[in-house]
């Protein structure tokens, strides 16, 4: 078992067999794992423990919304969430992945695979090692008109100097595009690109996190001055880099 006991996972899921197996297989890999039934319960975890990663079913009990629940959670934090569900329809994947899940994972699931696709995500979260020889524009800081998008801190700040939460994919994506300032980028090339495809990754899911990435750095996400559309082909970044 290895030593993970700094990393907390929150399961959100109204089945209690779920629950349970949730808990008892990442207890013996060697997490801690704290287990609610609703959002209520929810909210109230996240009130007093930093989580690394939560697991949200999108169907709970009393009307609750799984994907309400992640606009409330990304309204503050940017904690990876996977959600859980039953329903494996695609339109629910998109919408999933748009108001700022990290991955989706349809039930009944292997217990190995979210093992898998929760270690892919925590490490891609993790700082990427300074090379011991600096290469050109890879100084740490990227900047575009006025942001600052911090590689190593894995942050991103606005002109003002406040920063700016960004997911996991988001945060992946929009390094990409910085370190490729007007070059067109496919879909296919940005799955690549940011190892999407590990998540199984699609196109419609690669639109649906730069819709969100806009929502955050375009002064008008839907008139886009910075990650613009290229009809037919897939997206360019025409932020300045400094």
């Amino acid at each position: 078992m290895t030593d993970r006991q700094s990393e907390h996972i929150l399961v959100v899921d109204d089945d209690a067999r779920i629950r349970q197996m949730l808990i008892r297989y990442f207890e013996d890999e060697g997490y801690r794992v704290t287990a609610v039934a609703d959002g209520t319960a929810m909210h109230a975890e996240l009130a007093k423990t930093d989580f690394t990663a939560i697991f949200l079913d999108l169907v709970l009990p009393g009307g609750q919304n799984g994907l309400q629940l992640v606009r409330e959670v990304r309204a503050s934090s940017d904690v990876p969430i996977l959600m859980l569900t039953g329903r494996d329809d695609v339109t629910d994947k998109v919408v999933g992945l748009e108001v700022g899940a990290d991955d989706y994972i349809a039930k009944p699931f292997h217990l190995r695979e979210v093992l898998a696709r929760l270690r892919t995500i925590l490490r891609r979260r993790q700082p990427a090692e300074r090379p011991a020889v600096p290469q050109a524009g890879d100084d740490g800081v990227l900047e575009f008109d006025g942001w600052q998008l911090h590689i190593h801190r894995r942050k991103l700040t606005d002109p003002s100097g406040q920063d700016t939460p960004l997911t996991t994919g988001e945060f992946d994506i929009l390094l990409v595009f910085a370190r490729n300032p007007g070059r067109v980028l496919s879909r296919e090339t940005l799955m690549d690109l940011t190892r999407s495809r590990n998540l199984e990754a699609f196109d419609r899911t690669i639109d649906a996190q730069i819709a969100r990435l806009r929502r955050k750095i375009e002064q008008d996400p839907k008139n886009p001055t910075i990650v613009q559309s290229v009809r037919g082909v897939g997206y360019v970044f025409t932020g300045g880099r400094r």
